[in-house]
């Protein structure tokens, strides 16, 4: 096997050397990771990633889901469950097991970042396959055992400037704090060559008083700052101190998940939903209404303290309940919905939209509002930009599809720049080469029908890779 140098780029050979060039002047930047889910404790630790099932197939729900769809377990693929009944345990069992399946993958973005990490971070340049696969067990198994492939040596060797991690604000900040005091060569504090691994504020399990344990939440809230949050005024002042501390920790942005993009501005409502939530009497209509209320009040705190506000709504998450009660959250049970986002924006954009110290960056799972909803938004408000394609639709065709939909209506610098969205640690830099060949070839077509020139799309090309996401995602003084 081998990686072609010219993968994802144009079929016609004229743009294909126009994308070439362009990549050229990117491939070789930086990292700027400002949305993503990896274990801060995988820095603070340092310690050898543990065997190659546990470190690419169990926790990869993009890969489990795939191979449940096939009729292949949780519990086959050792991902543990939540009753404590047996997964299986043997790694070298479950990595077998999965490279009997790797050909479901042939062709998908999961194969290209797999293939991608195998060859240009571990050095194996075969395909994976159940011939394969204990030549592979053990080469991996060599390689994290050797010093250089420790988290913190992998971060300098992948040319991370900024690795963000997503924390709730009931979540412990010490492996940041130990981040921060860590020293590093030169006697100045860790961080890679020049890099830093920060925290964002994420919320939601704040925010749904149906989800499970939330009052234990919002008391375990009380005793980390030495609030009061028995009444709404409370909740909304320890939420406030929360993200100072996050703030001390290096946090830019906050994240939001919410189901829909729906937003009020009434905190006369929202305090009393939060009482009657705190009772129990909160029925179903007014724990659904709980988090578009929130997300108003979040805008406001933005506006006062600086942080940038990322909403990624339209997730019908743990659709699979069998899957849900037997292994929790986040292990592929999750549908896109449709999602609308005029009309439900619109009171918050009302209170905050045109205030030079909001910012907003918006996602969606829900292609068909590109063009009709999102681009309109981010070039009709100077405060709303337009996230990259993420989870669902983190994939070349669809980048491809979402830079058609959007650059027409919203240009280049309404959007925020790529976002890797993982938790997976070892794919990062296999999922920026894959949106920095995409960018390269669309640009390469502008080039190549005289709607740009050569040296535009190269400064359109860095931009995007690099300065837009320190830039909109306020990293540029990190």
């Amino acid at each position: 096997m081998s990686l072609n140098p010219d993968r994802l780029f144009p079929a016609d050979e004229r743009t294909r050397a126009i994308a070439r060039e362009i990549h050229q002047r990117t491939a070789d930047l930086p990292l700027v990771s400002p949305h993503g889910h990896v274990d801060p404790r995988l820095m603070s630790e340092n310690q050898p990633f543990p065997d190659p099932a546990r470190l690419f197939v169990v926790p990869d729900h993009y890969l489990t889901r795939m191979l449940y769809s096939q009729g292949v377990t949780p519990a086959e693929m050792g991902v543990p469950s939540i009753d404590e009944t047996p997964s299986e345990a043997d790694g070298r069992t479950i990595w077998r097991r999965f490279a009997e399946h790797y050909r479901l993958f042939r062709g998908t973005p999961s194969k290209m970042w797999l293939d991608y990490t195998f060859a240009e971070v571990f050095g194996i340049y075969k395909e994976l396959g159940p011939d394969t696969a204990d030549e592979f067990y053990d080469h991996l198994s060599a390689r994290l055992a050797e010093p250089a492939y420790r988290p913190r040596a992998l971060f300098d060797r992948f040319n991370i400037e900024v690795l963000a991690t997503t924390e709730s604000p009931v979540d412990s900040l010490e492996p940041h704090a130990a981040l921060a005091g860590m020293p590093a060569a030169g006697g100045r504090q860790w961080g890679g060559k020049g890099g830093k691994v920060v925290t964002t504020f994420r919320p939601d399990n704040m925010v749904e008083p149906g989800w499970p344990g939330w009052h234990e939440r919002v008391e375990r809230l009380a005793e980390i700052t030495g609030l009061d949050t028995s009444t709404f005024d409370g909740f909304l002042a320890a939420l406030r101190q929360r993200r100072q501390d996050f703030i001390a920790a290096g946090a830019t942005c906050t994240d939001h998940g919410n189901l829909t993009a729906a937003t009020e501005d009434d905190p006369k409502a929202a305090a009393e939903i939060y009482a009657k939530a705190l009772k129990g009497e909160a029925d179903e209509t007014e724990i659904l209404r709980f988090p578009a209320l929130m997300l108003t009040e979040f805008a406001r705190m933005s506006v006062d303290d600086g942080l940038v506000m990322q909403l990624h709504p339209g997730s019908n998450r743990n659709h699979n309940q069998w899957l849900y009660r037997g292994w929790g959250r986040d292990v592929g049970g999750d549908i896109p919905n449709p999602t609308e986002y005029t009309k439900s924006l619109k009171p918050l954009l009302d209170a905050f939209g045109n205030d030079p110290r909001f910012r907003l960056v918006l996602y969606t799972l829900d292609e068909t509002v590109f063009s009709r909803e999102i681009a309109p938004l981010a070039g009709g408000y100077a405060s709303v930009f337009i996230g990259a394609p993420w989870w669902f639709l983190d994939s070349p065709e669809g980048m491809r599809r979402f830079r058609e939909a959007v650059h027409e209506t919203a240009g280049f610098y309404n959007t925020a720049g790529f976002v890797d969205d993982t938790r997976a640690f070892c794919s990062i830099p296999a999922r920026h080469d894959v949106a920095r060949r995409i960018d390269a070839a669309y640009l390469a077509r502008l080039v190549a029908e005289h709607r740009m020139t050569e040296q535009e799309a190269a400064e359109v090309a860095i931009d995007l890779a690099y300065n837009q996401p320190r830039k909109i995602y306020g990293l540029e003084a990190q």
